[in-house]
């Protein structure tokens, strides 16, 4: 399995972005379904997540309002839209996928698979 993330880029205080994430598997099926940051200097978080084939979603209260998750289904790709970015979002972008898609994962030991990250600058 494998999950491939990009959309990463430099970009101004105040722009947007949007990464995609798609999974890959030589049998069966995997699902990519949360988005993790990590800034310079600090550990990786989680940020946002969304259930599988439904309408829930978590989001960290620092991208609250300004991000947003959302999976296509029929491409098996996941994507985060940011919009109002800040010179604080800077960082590499992880998407993951969980332990159990049976509910929304919402903590970092519910996900198992991280894919190589994409980086994100905000410049201010």
């Amino acid at each position: 399995v494998q999950l491939q993330a990009s959309g990463g880029g430099l970009v101004p205080a105040g722009g947007s972005l949007t990464l995609s994430c798609a999974a890959t598997t030589r049998t069966g099926s995997y699902y990519a379904t949360g988005w993790f940051r990590q800034a310079p200097g600090k550990e990786r978080a989680l940020i946002a997540s969304i259930k599988l084939r439904g309408s829930t979603t978590y989001y960290a209260d620092s991208v609250k309002g300004r991000f947003t998750i959302s999976r296509d289904e029929a491409k098996n790709t996941l994507h985060l839209e940011m919009n109002s970015l800040k010179p604080e979002d800077t960082g590499v972008y992880y998407c993951a996928g969980p332990r159990s898609v049976r509910r929304i994962a919402t903590t970092e030991s519910e996900f198992e698979l991280w894919g190589q990250g994409t980086l994100v600058t905000v410049s201010s």
